[in-house]
């Protein structure tokens, strides 16, 4: 296939597709905001190919990517907002967000490095914003790393706005991440 089109994870193939565009870019944003040991040991290329799977299969969340003839640029991952404990990655979180219930949320959403500034990423947007409206939801909310001043400003260009809350991320050798959450409605 050429040109850009969608595809719905679904495959080992996506599911590894999307985990190194993840890792991909947790090694070029996040190095001054991530000790650099837990980079190493942690981030690998198929990190998040079971919290993928396990997300589709259980039905939690979605994943989406955008090809540009046949090759991954960028991808989400979305549904309905995590509350309570859940796996992320590797790691174990509390999601602190009852209050949002029955708000969508982008759980994940990472563009290819060698691919940043094409305009994929608000294609990407546009269309998991379109996917949540449809699926029911009149509101999200994407969670992005405090230090990430580049993902907060693509996201504000999206119509998001940081609400003032967070969620504390804890990671392996005593690493914790704030993750600002940016709302919107749709």
């Amino acid at each position: 296939m050429s040109g850009l089109w969608f595809a719905e994870a679904e495959t080992l193939e996506h599911f590894s597709a999307m985990s190194l565009i993840h890792a991909l870019g947790w090694r070029t944003t996040y190095t001054d905001a991530v000790p650099a040991d837990f980079m190493a040991e942690h981030i690998t290329d198929d990190r998040w190919i079971s919290f993928f799977q396990d997300g589709y299969t259980s039905g939690a969340c979605k994943g989406i990517l955008l090809y540009n003839d046949g090759i991954p640029v960028c991808c989400a991952s979305y549904g309905p907002a995590r509350i309570g404990p859940s796996a992320q990655g590797g790691a174990s979180c509390e999601f602190h967000s009852e209050q949002y219930k029955d708000w969508g949320e982008i759980i994940s959403f990472y563009t290819h490095p060698h691919h940043k500034g094409r305009g994929y990423g608000s294609m990407l947007m546009k269309e998991v914003l379109h996917r949540l409206k449809t699926a029911g939801f009149s509101r999200c909310y994407v969670l992005v790393l405090r230090e990430n001043t580049g993902a907060r400003k693509f996201y504000e260009r999206c119509g998001f706005l940081w609400d003032g809350t967070h969620e504390t991320i804890p990671f392996p050798h005593n690493t914790i991440c704030v993750d600002l959450r940016y709302i919107r409605i749709l």
